[in-house]
């Protein structure tokens, strides 16, 4: 019996474009929540549903641990739970149900969670747990399982001293499952780690609910220890930063590489980041220390699509971001979005242009996806239907009227994907159903509105 079982529902085999990619992370927030409990003195076990059904598998672990909490965490450093996807909110509410069936109290934590309180507690929850999660998770337990006084705080304050937090409970999680995936599809290992929270930039589709715009980081020397512990205790191949903006300080990274090779802690790894921020001196730094890829949210090879986005970064940036980092031998990856409100073909031909012109190594595609709290959200609200969520990652519907229909953006997602990674040649089909899509618009749309 234990205090409290934590959990997720981020199933791998639920989302379409993840089984394609085969790149699964071990739940890190959970697993910080896991050691913040601990730390209480509470006795805590993890159903992990990465690789296990939630629909069977949390049964099982309900009558394995006999919980008095249980507690789905969702892992707030993947990029996946940020996205609300409906179908990992609805495992979310399956778990719910099979607790509260049981007679166990459950509570939750989540971007989605936060962004759809009443319905979470429809679906059986007893409390969400808005904000960032390791404070408020000890609240809650105290509450519910000691004192029986009032529900925690209705928001959480954001952590202050990072520093401070315990390291991952790592015990809780089989690292074989992971590392036999990662083996047989890529060939190596990879784990995941976070050395801040939060991002001060204010792009205005970007919804934050658990980190907000308050930018923290860990002290170097505590990021270079935790890599430290990852190389000597699971021996990955490759380490994934989950920053929303990794190495924003250049005094940080600085520190940082040297940290790491002070410590003897290299392990090639990717981050992502932002195209301005990757000057020549801390792409220099990141080399240093160990980094092989770096993912950047370019967006668009338009300006006035950068500029309406509010991303604050400039096209030009975008060319020097790519220049330094092939100075260095380190990977460029751009994610890209298309269908922002007034973006025509004339700006998405800027964009086939640019990934043409700087040969990124590989890209993401995405199409613009209102999440409430974001100015973007207010700005197409009343275009809104009744989905406003994507099922999964691999959905790619507008939900929103733009220029053009879900197939022609999903199309040329395609034709880009293939033609970065197999060459124009490959790309040749694909990029003429693109042009038979967008004629197809053209002919019932000469004004670019919706077709």
């Amino acid at each position: 019996m234990v205090d409290v079982l934590l959990t997720h529902s981020n199933h791998l085999y639920h989302d379409r474009k993840q089984v394609r990619k085969m790149q699964p992370y071990p739940p890190l927030q959970t697993l910080l929540a896991a050691a913040c409990l601990r730390r209480e003195g509470y006795r805590v076990a993890l159903f992990d549903s990465t690789f296990e059904s939630p629909e069977y598998g949390f049964r099982r672990a309900l009558e394995q641990y006999q919980p008095r909490l249980v507690a789905v965490c969702e892992d707030n450093f993947n990029f996946l739970t940020k996205m609300c996807l409906l179908r990992n909110r609805e495992l979310a509410f399956e778990m719910a149900r099979a607790a509260a069936g049981a007679g166990i109290p459950v509570v939750v934590n989540g971007s989605d969670a936060s962004d759809h309180a009443a319905e979470y507690l429809g679906a059986g929850f007893a409390h969400v747990l808005i904000g960032e999660v390791e404070e408020a998770i000890v609240s809650v337990t105290r509450c519910l399982l000691e004192t029986g006084f009032g529900p925690p705080p209705s928001r959480a304050n954001p952590i202050t001293d990072l520093d401070a937090l315990p390291m991952p409970a790592w015990d809780l999680i089989d690292p074989e499952p992971y590392r036999r995936t990662w083996l047989l599809s890529h060939g190596y290992f990879s784990l995941n780690m976070a050395s801040s929270r939060g991002c001060p930039f204010h792009c205005n589709w970007c919804a934050k609910p658990i980190w907000g715009s308050n930018y923290r980081c860990r002290a170097p020397r505590l990021v270079a220890a935790e890599m430290l512990e990852l190389k000597t205790r699971f021996h990955p191949g490759q380490l994934w930063f989950a920053d929303d903006i990794f190495a924003l300080s250049p005094h940080w990274t600085h520190e940082f590489a040297a940290a790491v090779e002070a410590a003897d802690a290299q392990i090639p790894f990717k981050m992502q980041s932002r195209c301005d921020l990757m000057t020549r001196d801390t792409v220099a730094d990141l080399r240093r220390a160990g980094c092989v890829e770096v993912w950047m949210g370019v967006e668009s090879g338009a300006q006035s699509v950068l500029d309406a986005m509010d991303k604050g970064t400039r096209v030009h940036h975008i060319y020097q971001a790519r220049q330094n980092l092939r100075r260095y031998g380190i990977r460029a990856c751009y994610f890209l979005q298309f269908g922002y409100p007034g973006e025509t073909w004339t700006e998405i031909e800027r964009t086939i242009a640019l990934v043409r012109e700087t040969s990124p190594d590989d890209i993401g595609v995405s199409v613009s996806y209102p999440l409430p709290g974001t100015p973007f959200y207010q700005m197409v609200a009343s275009e809104l239907g009744p989905k406003e969520n994507w099922a999964d990652s691999d959905d790619l519907e507008m939900m929103f009227q733009g220029a053009f229909t879900t197939h022609f953006y999903r199309a040329l997602a395609d034709a880009l994907h293939i033609e970065v990674r197999h060459g124009a040649a490959a790309a040749g089909e694909a990029w003429s159903n693109v042009l038979a899509l967008r004629e197809t618009c053209v002919r019932k749309s000469p004004l670019w509105i919706s077709c």
